[in-house]
C-alpha cells in the first residue's frame, strides 16, 4: 500500500516541504530514496525500536521510502516520526484518513519518545501557507512558539 505524509527540510529560517511516499509491498527489505543523510539512514533503528516498544512492528515485507523532491538534501533525525507514521499507516497498524493533511516531524527515541527539533517555527510558517491544517511536533518545541 502506498501512503503520502509529509514533512519538512529546514534551511536557516526557511523551510521546504517534503513529501514522505511510503510503499509497502511483496518482499524484504528497507529502500529510503531521495537524497537522506546519514542520521536518516539510521532512522531504520531509530524507528524499529520505537514501533517493538510500544506494540507495534516493522513489517517483515519490503518498505521503499522516497523522500521527494529528489534533488534536496534531507539532514537530520527530525524524519523520524515522519517515516515512522508513513510506515504505520502504509502497512495498516494504525488508521490515518487524514495524515496528509498535517505536517509531521520529531526524533524517535527508541523508547517511542520525541526529541525535540530545530526549527519548528519555520516549519509551523511553512504549514500554514502549504494550507496544511496543522503540524505534529515534539511537546519540547513548544517553548518555540512562547511569546514573552
Amino acid at each position: 500500500m502506498l501512503v503520502k505524509v509529509y514533512g519538512s527540510a529546514v534551511f536557516g529560517v526557511d523551510a521546504s516541504k517534503i513529501t514522505v511516499e511510503v510503499n509497502i509491498d511483496k518482499g524484504v527489505g528497507y529502500h529510503l530514496v531521495g537524497l537522506p543523510d546519514n542520521a536518516i539512514k539510521e532512522s531504520s533503528y531509530r524507528i524499529a525500536a520505537a514501533l517493538k516498544n510500544n506494540g507495534y512492528q516493522l513489517p517483515g515485507k519490503k518498505i521503499t521510502i522516497n523522500l521527494a523532491p529528489a534533488d534536496l538534501r534531507k539532514e537530520g533525525s527530525a524524519y523520524d516520526l515522519t517515516l515512522a507514521i508513513g510506515i504505520l499507516v502504509a502497512s495498516g497498524q494504525i488508521k490515518a484518513e487524514d495524515v496528509d493533511k498535517y505536517i509531521i516531524m520529531g526524533e524517535l527515541s527508541l523508547d517511542g519518545g520525541l526529541q525535540p527539533i530545530k526549527g519548528a517555527l519555520s516549519i509551523a510558517v511553512k504549514a500554514r501557507e502549504e494550507g496544511f491544517i496543522g503540524f505534529f511536533l515534539p511537546i519540547q518545541n513548544v517553548k518555540d512558539f512562547t511569546i514573552l
